[in-house]
């Protein structure tokens, strides 16, 4: 629901990368209860197919984030079906931790390639065409772990980091643009992004609640949600038994 002070999204087209599931299709969920169109973009094309067959005014793109193209078919897909783009939502995302003896560098370089690459062409993408058109909405996936670091997660948290210097540098230079530039940054969430664990990171970090999507949707909503003159830069969003 809207107040007096708070923007109606109702009609505004979002763009979501990592649409699939977790925090991407959380937020998906979020914006479309409150009328906003969607255009999805994740690897599985059977899932958005049926998202989109349950989620009003939703146009899907199945593929590789990190091809180079993806980007602008995004856009051109958006423009084509509503005629707009109102919101960018950089979501998409992996992650590979481990000891200096153990760590995959393939792993590790596939990481890079999806959280930093791949995030900031599609950031300074769609940031052409909003700044074009003079208003927008980008907002990154950061991480906790991209203002501080842990034993074993220096190259996951490396990767969050570089968004968090993207972000702040973008979020300057569109000052007076119309254009704003929002990080959210989750604490642990239980999402899909640790399905390959052989144990949940929640049990190894002993926190017996941690954040679900819908958590952090509400911070996407709230950050969207703002008056044309408001600007979040970031929002931190912690389950309360994370001692980080």
């Amino acid at each position: 629901m809207t107040t007096a002070l708070s923007q109606d999204l109702a009609g505004k087209v979002a763009i979501i990368t990592g649409g699939t599931s977790g925090i991407g299709l959380a937020s998906a969920e979020a914006l479309s209860a409150r009328g906003v169109k969607l255009v999805l973009h994740g690897r599985r094309a059977e899932v958005l197919e049926q998202h989109a067959a349950r989620l009003p005014d939703c146009a899907v793109l199945a593929g590789d984030i990190t091809d180079q193209a993806a980007p602008q078919a995004l856009i051109d897909l958006a423009m084509q079906r509503f005629g707009r783009v109102d919101i960018a939502f950089a979501n998409a995302g992996l992650i590979h931790t481990g000891p200096v003896e153990d760590i995959d560098l393939d792993a590790l370089s596939a990481m890079i390639r999806v959280n930093v690459d791949a995030a900031f062409r599609f950031a300074y993408t769609v940031l052409t065409h909003m700044k074009a058109q003079g208003a927008g909405d980008l907002l990154f996936t950061g991480s906790v772990l991209g203002t501080k670091t842990r034993i074993g997660a220096g190259g996951y948290s490396a990767t969050k980091y570089a968004i968090e210097g993207l972000a702040e540098a973008l979020r300057m230079e569109l000052v007076n643009t119309g254009v704003r530039v929002t990080v959210i940054e989750p604490g642990l969430v239980r999402t899909d992004l640790h399905r390959a664990f052989e144990v949940r990171p929640e049990v190894v970090q002993g926190i017996d609640r941690p954040l679900l999507p819908e958590d952090v949707a509400r911070a996407v909503v709230f950050a969207l949600e703002q008056p044309p003159h408001v600007l979040i830069p970031r929002i931190m969003v912690l389950p309360s038994g994370q001692n980080i």
